[in-house]
């Protein structure tokens, strides 16, 4: 079953989608937020993985960010990793509130960038009680060093004095700058492309995952808010809650969750999907299989009650 709410965010009016298993007992139900990735909407993989808990028996709400999809906030298109984290944590606020959820059995799942925005969040927000994650990528990280850490220094350089003058342009008049998440040309780039690059085209901008409110762009002026982020800094303050990471064996952001799990204090636990990449985790179902086990599993404890 799936209904159709909203829930406010830091005066922002955020968009959502719960659902709900088909059949209950009239007891409160445990729950769970799904965040989405960078760049996605709540209509891509965390109603992919939503579906699935509501079918294991648990309540799963899944949202668009702030400045994003559905939700309010404007200039359209901003990521910001602390309003992200803002808004996960509004979203338990918001299940928090409801009589079909009972208040202290709340988990939440990260993907892609969320999993790093999940974690961050719940390091000061006790209401969650099992963090888990697929695919994570600290979005901070990537932006300051690149994915694999391969970036000049001067590339971050270069787009923090952008950013600085875009501020002072939008304070004068002009309209805010937005960088694609994947360039018009990708097309053609292709096959010269890195196997991440391929599989987020085919995903995003192929049938198989592209939504019209997904992939518009993201606010160029905003790196000066994700630069200075860290997603697993302080990941050692969600103990003794448990955590979960789940990758692909292919992936090549798994280093992420790797590094992620070392700094945690635990209960802790790093699982491995064979043969999956970081994309195949958002919607193929021999991977999504074993990633929903594991996920209905750890949920199914860490919020027992």
């Amino acid at each position: 079953m799936k209904t159709s709410v909203t829930f406010p965010s830091n005066g922002l009016l955020l968009a959502g989608i719960l659902f709900t298993p088909d059949h209950r007992a009239g007891d409160r139900m445990p729950a769970v937020v799904v965040s989405h990735p960078g760049g996605g909407v709540k209509e891509q993989s965390p109603s992919v993985y939503a579906e699935r808990l509501a079918d294991a028996g648990f309540a799963a709400l899944v949202f668009d960010a702030a400045h994003q999809g559905e939700s309010e906030g404007e200039p359209r298109g901003l990521e910001n990793p602390f309003q992200r984290a803002e808004d996960i944590k509004s979203a338990v606020t918001c299940l928090t509130t409801r009589d079909d959820i009972d208040p202290g059995r709340i988990g939440a799942l990260g993907i892609c960038a969320s999993g790093g925005y999940v974690p961050y969040a719940a390091q000061t927000d006790h209401r969650i009680k099992g963090v888990a994650t697929v695919s994570a990528v600290d979005l901070g990280s990537v932006f300051r060093e690149g994915l694999g850490r391969t970036q000049d220094p001067a590339v971050l350089s270069a787009m923090l004095d952008q950013a600085g003058a875009l501020r002072t342009a939008e304070a004068r008049g002009a309209a805010p700058r937005l960088e694609a998440w994947i360039p018009g040309n990708a097309g053609e780039l292709l096959e010269t492309a890195t196997r991440q690059f391929r599989e987020t085209y085919e995903f995003y901008c192929t049938p198989r995952g592209h939504h019209p409110r997904a992939n518009r762009g993201w606010l160029l002026r905003g790196i000066d808010l994700i630069a200075q982020y860290d997603s697993y800094a302080m990941i050692r303050l969600i103990a003794p809650r448990p955590l979960l990471m789940i990758i692909g064996s292919e992936a090549e952001t798994a280093y992420f969750s790797r590094e992620a799990i070392e700094k945690a204090a635990g209960p802790k636990e790093l699982v491995v999907i064979d043969g999956a990449t970081h994309i195949d985790l958002y919607d193929k179902d021999e991977y999504v299989t074993p990633a929903v086990a594991e996920l209905t599993g750890f949920f199914g404890k860490a919020l027992a009650g």
